[in-house]
Formats: structure tokens, sequence, C-alpha cells
């Protein structure tokens, strides 16, 4: 069931050669989960169940480290209801692509 939607901004602490091939490496993590995920400019978004999401931020934090940062800095937006019902990417967005 999809009850939420995450928005996630990673920022390693690394040189700046390095900010986007870590940061691929997450977004390339999120498109492997098989949900609906949103590439943007600042950051993507993911919708699905609550507890796997808390999972994927996780897991977010743990591919910066293990990529060489030392440290990572995320900006984390939710949107959540236990019930279900939340605007879908889809909702939110198709209106506005050309």
């Amino acid at each position: 069931m999809i009850n939420a939607s995450v928005a996630i901004q990673v920022l390693p602490k690394v040189e700046d050669k390095e900010v986007l091939r870590i940061v691929d490496e997450v977004i390339a993590y999120l498109k492997s989960t098989g949900l609906n995920v949103c590439v943007g400019p600042f950051e993507t978004t993911i919708e699905g169940d609550f507890e796997q999401l808390m999972e994927i931020v996780k897991r977010c934090q743990l591919i910066c480290i293990e990529q060489g940062a030392p440290s990572v800095m995320s900006y984390i937006k939710i949107s959540y209801a236990p019930e279900g019902g939340i605007w879908t990417i889809d909702e939110k967005i198709t209106k506005h692509q050309s």
C-alpha cells in the first residue's frame, strides 16, 4: 500500500567532483527498489509503504559512507497517512509536464 511519500536530498561531505558520483549511486539504488521514483534537480521523491521507505532512507545514508564520504547530511520530507490516501507523485506533477 502507498501510505507515504519521501523526498530525499543527500549531501555527502566530499570534494565537489565526487558529490555527483555518490549522489548518482544513491539514485541508482532508489531506482533499483522497484518503487515509483521521481528524480528532480535538488531531491528525489519515492513513494510506497512508510516502514519500507524509512529503511530506504537509512540505506541512502549508508551508501554515501560506503562510497567514501566521511559524513553525509540529508534533507528529508515525508508525507504520511497510515490508512493511505496521500497525493501520489503523478497527481502532483503530471499536469505540469509538457
